[in-house]
């Protein structure tokens, strides 16, 4: 199964972000990927975090949901939406992280709400996601019948939640192929843990990681660490980008994931 990430550099201009997306989806699909991933954020990097609010959309309706349903459909693939601001339920404070999934019908198959919410301060950046945001409870996973023959179970996850690899076993004990990481990672951070945590989550789960990207600076002088990058079960990095606008791609074989499991039968090995 062809996979692309995409990586972009998401400023404060919704319908601006939204013309880069469908020009990068375009040329993914065009390259022959069945599955696509856009990066956290990928519709708004706004010069505050409250900006979120703004364009948080009821869940079912509005602009970027319809986007992203009809974008699905027009390529003919499986589209998952980075992340985007949905109504939280029980907040109305706050916006829930939501990384939603479409099929080639553009019928919505699965939402992810983010549930690890990013805190950072080293004295100079200063970060706390948990002021606008309101976090998920339920890892979610979906299948996707390939055109390969497979049916792959993908796990999803966002940025942060990278850091917990009790969720990615969670979904490599439920059966996960594929573990999705659309990110924005801070530059500070994605320099020195980024690769290694993604590699580390292929390697102890063996499975594929998919983790599009925000990669350069946004029009709020923040500066996002980008690597886009395709990993295999066995910890190798397949494709990536370090930085700017761009679609990263590789081919999935779902017989190098069962190669890996069948040598080295670690999942099966557990025992707390």
């Amino acid at each position: 199964m062809k996979v692309a990430v995409i990586q972009m550099v998401s400023g404060a201009d919704v319908a601006a972000n939204l013309q880069q997306a469908s020009a990068l989806l375009q040329s993914a699909a065009q390259a022959g990927a069945e599955l696509l991933v856009l990066p956290e954020y990928f519709c708004l990097m706004g010069q505050q975090d409250a900006d979120k609010l703004a364009i948080g959309e009821p869940e079912g309706q509005g602009p970027l949901q319809q986007f992203l349903a009809q974008t699905a459909q027009r390529l003919g693939v499986w589209l998952v939406g980075g992340t985007i601001p949905l109504q939280s339920a029980t907040d109305v404070a706050r916006v829930c992280n939501t990384s939603l999934v479409f099929s080639p019908q553009g019928l919505r198959m699965a939402r992810y709400d983010k549930i690890h919410l990013f805190r950072f301060d080293n004295g100079l950046e200063r970060y706390d996601e948990s002021v606008v945001l309101a976090p998920g409870s339920v890892p979610v996973s979906f299948d996707l019948p390939s055109k390969d023959g497979h049916t792959w179970r993908v796990g999803l996850s966002v940025c942060y939640d990278l850091r917990f690899p009790e969720l990615y076993r969670a979904y490599a004990t439920a059966g996960a192929h594929l573990l999705l990481v659309p990110s924005a990672f801070t530059y500070t951070t994605g320099q020195d843990h980024w690769e290694v945590l993604l590699r580390a989550r292929a390697i102890e789960n063996l499975a594929f990681v998919a983790a599009a990207a925000q990669g350069g600076l946004h029009d709020n002088q923040r500066r996002t660490w980008g690597h886009a990058m395709l990993v295999d079960p066995w910890g190798k990095v397949l494709a990536q980008r370090e930085d700017g606008v761009g679609v990263v791609l590789a081919e999935l074989d779902f017989a190098t994931l069962e190669a890996c499991r069948s040598r080295l039968p670690a999942l099966q090995h557990r025992v707390v």
